[in-house]
């Protein structure tokens, strides 16, 4: 893969000897799974192989996914140091991860704070929520704003205090608010390319290695609705 096609494919957000960020497309896998189909991870590899001009096999670490209809940030690590301080980071919940959602229904109160219990069902790969803890839930917080009313959607601003599975997807749908195109959460119809409207737009953190503090956002796909949004 050429430098100019990985561009082309993949919006390259920021790039340093620790980092890369990059604007997931909708329908990219992060990371390998039983579709075989070729995973993100792998085209920066090659991005990186290619643009360095390194030999054998390059290191990169995947510090987080997101799910295979969603766009947005991902942060991969280029060195091991970065890869277990950004994990580190992600487990003391020092790294602030804000999304866009385009929802339905408009939730009820135009500014909240979902507090839930989500339990993960491997066999269909959907998260049911709870009011209470149950047997292996997990507790589930996210804080939303609407931000705007389109003709027949509304705009959320979403910052994510855990992230569990599907987590926005099935915390919005619980209230009501279901996002476009989800139709395993509950929206009346899919989007023609497989997408839903669920966008990581916004990531805040302090480099793992420099210390500088890096503020990075995500331009949204080009599509109609997204596009009416801004």
């Amino acid at each position: 893969m050429t430098i100019l096609l990985f561009v082309a494919l993949t919006a390259l957000l920021f790039e340093d000897n620790h980092l890369v960020i990059v604007n997931k497309k909708s329908g990219d896998i992060v990371q390998g799974d039983k579709t075989g189909d070729k995973p993100l991870s792998d085209v920066v590899k090659e991005y990186i192989k290619e643009k360095y001009n390194k030999p054998g096999e390059v290191f990169l670490g995947v510090v987080h996914r997101l799910d295979r209809p969603t766009s947005g940030i991902i942060i991969f690590a280029r060195t091991s140091k970065a890869l277990e301080r950004l994990n580190k980071m992600l487990r003391e919940r020092t790294i602030s991860k804000t999304y866009w959602a385009v929802v339905k229904n408009t939730p009820l109160k135009e500014k909240d704070s979902l507090i839930h219990f989500l339990k993960k069902n491997p066999k269909n790969n959907k998260s049911t929520v709870f009011t209470k803890e149950t047997d292996a839930s997990k507790k589930a917080i996210l804080h939303y704003l609407v931000i705007k009313k389109l003709d027949n959607y509304s705009l959320l601003e979403i910052d994510l205090e855990t992230g569990r599975h599907h987590q926005i997807r099935a915390q919005l749908a619980y209230i009501g608010s279901p996002i476009k195109g989800d139709l395993k959460y509950g929206a009346s119809r899919s989007n023609k390319d497989g997408s839903i409207h669920l966008h990581a737009r916004k990531i805040l953190f302090t480099h793992p290695v420099s210390k500088e503090n890096i503020s990075v956002l995500a331009p949204i796909p080009n599509e109609t609705i997204w596009n009416a949004c801004l």
